[in-house]
């Protein structure tokens, strides 16, 4: 395993914990007010890191196409999967909001041959089918833990996710992770906290936990700051579809750490359904 392998499995385990952390976390904050904050600190962050990077090694300055796409990126990868993610993931059980999270190399994978990135082989196409079957074995009637709404809303977020791995390619052929992370999740995060305004003045703030603003902050440094910044090295360098395929191993993650510090028990049509989609990702992989 290289150093980027383990750096890559350093993601996938930040994210697996964020699922557990964002359950915990939401007990006492508000879904809006959750997300801006932690936005708000981590793209302060990323444009910290891109002002530095300029003043140490120049870079190329976005073109106004560019811009456009920073900016359709930012509202689809940060303003509307955020709301869907949280949105989900409070109405969901981990597991299952992990294993829908799953399926995402199966996805990017459909849209990388869609957009013509690559080509899609049979296997590829058989592969995406059984993970879906997987999928509906989680999530279809009285699955588990969770919850139909919750479910959906988490799908929808996955196909946002992927979509936004996508078509942020370009961009990375000319311009850093940090450069395109960075300003993306600026429009996102800018977006978000105004939709967020009403909640963040009605919010009670004594009520918070000291434990809740550290899960905050360690989501917004590690899940969004660390992690993504792992995700957009790793897609400029073998790919969105070869990046996407390291999401197989978050689910296991998420669910370990879930049944460890939640207590969620797991079903057994939530294993038999993740034997499935794990089938299905290999076969998609391997394609």
């Amino acid at each position: 395993m290289t150093r980027f392998d383990l750096l890559l499995f350093l993601m996938v385990a930040i994210w697996g914990a964020n699922f557990s952390l964002v359950k915990v976390a939401l007990r006492e904050f508000p879904e809006l007010v959750f997300n801006a904050l932690r936005l708000l600190i981590a793209s302060s962050l990323f444009l910290g890191a891109i002002w530095w990077q300029q003043r140490t090694t120049p870079r190329p300055a976005l073109s106004r196409a560019e811009w456009i796409r920073v900016v359709v990126l930012g509202l689809i990868g940060h303003l509307i999967y955020q709301f869907l993610f949280l949105g989900g993931l409070k109405r969901t059980s981990v597991a299952n909001g992990s294993l829908i999270m799953g399926t995402t190399p199966v996805i990017v994978a459909l849209l990388s041959a869609w957009t013509g990135h690559e080509r899609i082989s049979l296997q590829r196409w058989l592969g995406a089918a059984i993970s879906f079957l997987g999928l509906y074995i989680v999530v279809g009637a009285q699955a588990g833990l969770g919850n139909p709404t919750g479910d959906l809303l988490v799908l929808a977020s996955t196909a946002c996710w992927a979509t936004y791995s996508v078509a942020s390619v370009p961009l990375l052929k000319r311009h850093s992770p940090v450069v395109v992370t960075g300003y993306t999740m600026t429009v996102g995060a800018t977006a978000y906290t105004l939709a967020a305004v009403p909640a963040l003045r009605s919010m009670a703030w004594a009520q918070v936990s000291p434990l809740s603003w550290g899960l905050m902050l360690a989501s917004a440094v590690f899940a969004l700051g660390l992690a993504y910044l792992i995700w957009y090295s790793s897609v400029q360098r073998v790919g969105s579809t070869r990046t996407a395929a390291w999401s197989n191993v978050t689910p296991v993650m998420a669910m370990s750490i879930a049944a460890l510090w939640l207590g969620e028990g797991l079903a057994l049509r939530q294993l038999a359904g993740a034997g499935v989609i794990f089938a299905g990702l290999v076969m998609t992989r391997r394609g």
